[in-house]
């Protein structure tokens, strides 16, 4: 889970999303073209059958509950299109062995690829080698190193997940007094937890009040979740709010604080898992919101896939192209709005 580091800082809290689902209404409308034309009068990829596309797709190895959706998202939205014949690699985590499986689709000469690499860095060179042959990618997430190696980029917002989870907390703290939080974090080493890390304290500046005390890394694991928890409490008698940057994760975190029979702090998640939602909904105890890193992402990654290899746009949009860079909005999910994402949950 990477991210681009342009445009990041332009998110304000509870502002409205322009990201994959906000306006690729011509994908996930039920709408046809006829009764709803882009703004360029041109034809918009709709539901409305078209020609005939072949995307090659290069997965992740599901090794993880978002990996998983991620995963799910884009065969099932490949499904629901007539005119889509998806070709699917076995998911790998070996950037050798994940390079191997995108040749063998350039090879086979599909119309567009969607990739995930498992290191955007070492793809890249195989990301140019398809758009040296004619064949457009979209690039899923994690980034390859030149925009030369992707027509367009989809993922989400690493920042803007600590930077909507830091005004969640802060508006639910803002008339406490020496408010405390802490923050239990992922791998430190990835990119994309330094991102998560610096909204958040950058959202926290807006509140005077708090103060962040204490901070921990995790490693995105329900077993490390529960160790690095354990500690967190041991070491903090007393604070008012945890962050913690993974749904996965906070499955541990979540035994970690009931073991200690502690409930005098509010805790807010990070991706969306199904049990977070549940978790939510029931309100019985700690968690209250999380803040989304949408797996949905690779539903509109095969929408994106699909307009461009049918030589169209995106309804709603002026422009006869699809956008090159799309960032999947944050939202926070708490009792209010769960239910609206509950079906977007991952296992």
């Amino acid at each position: 889970m990477q991210q681009l580091n342009a445009s990041r800082r332009g998110l304000l809290f509870g502002a409205a999303a322009v990201g994959a689902g906000a306006f690729l209404t011509g994908c996930t409308s039920n709408e046809t073209d006829d009764e709803k034309p882009a703004a360029n009068d041109q034809p918009a990829a709709a539901d409305k059958p078209g020609k005939q596309v072949t995307i090659g797709y290069a997965g992740p190895q599901a090794d993880h509950g978002w990996l998983n959706a991620i995963n799910d998202n884009a065969k099932k939205r490949a499904e629901k299109y007539s005119d889509v014949t998806l070709e699917v690699t076995e998911g790998s985590n070996d950037t050798a062995q994940q390079i191997g499986q995108i040749e063998t689709l350039i090879n086979k000469k599909v119309d567009v690829l969607v990739v995930l690499p498992a290191d955007g860095k070492a793809l890249t060179q195989v990301g140019l080698k398809a758009m040296r042959a004619g064949i457009p990618v979209v690039n899923l997430d994690r980034i390859f190193n030149s925009p030369q190696a992707y027509r367009c980029w989809i993922g989400g917002d690493n920042y803007g997940m600590g930077l909507n989870a830091g005004h969640y907390i802060g508006e639910k703290l803002k008339d406490k007094p020496d408010a405390k939080v802490i923050e239990l974090a992922g791998l430190d080493n990835l990119e994309l937890t330094q991102q998560r890390t610096q909204g958040f304290d950058d959202a926290l500046k807006n509140y005077p009040n708090i103060k962040k005390v204490a901070r921990q890394a995790a490693d995105f694991t329900v077993e490390s979740g529960q160790a690095k928890m354990a500690q967190l409490l041991q070491a903090q008698s007393s604070f008012d709010a945890l962050w913690n940057h993974d749904d996965d994760q906070g499955v541990g975190a979540l035994r970690a604080i009931e073991q200690a029979g502690r409930d005098d702090f509010l805790m807010v998640g990070g991706a969306g898992a199904l049990s977070a939602f549940q978790a939510i909904k029931a309100d019985s105890g700690v968690l209250k919101a999380t803040v989304l890193y949408p797996p949905t992402m690779a539903a509109s990654a095969i929408d994106l896939a699909r307009a461009l290899g049918q030589g169209k746009g995106v309804s709603g949009l002026a422009e006869f192209e699809i956008p090159s860079t799309v960032t999947c909005y944050s939202a926070v999910v708490d009792k209010e709005n769960v239910d609206q994402y509950m079906s977007t949950g991952f296992k």
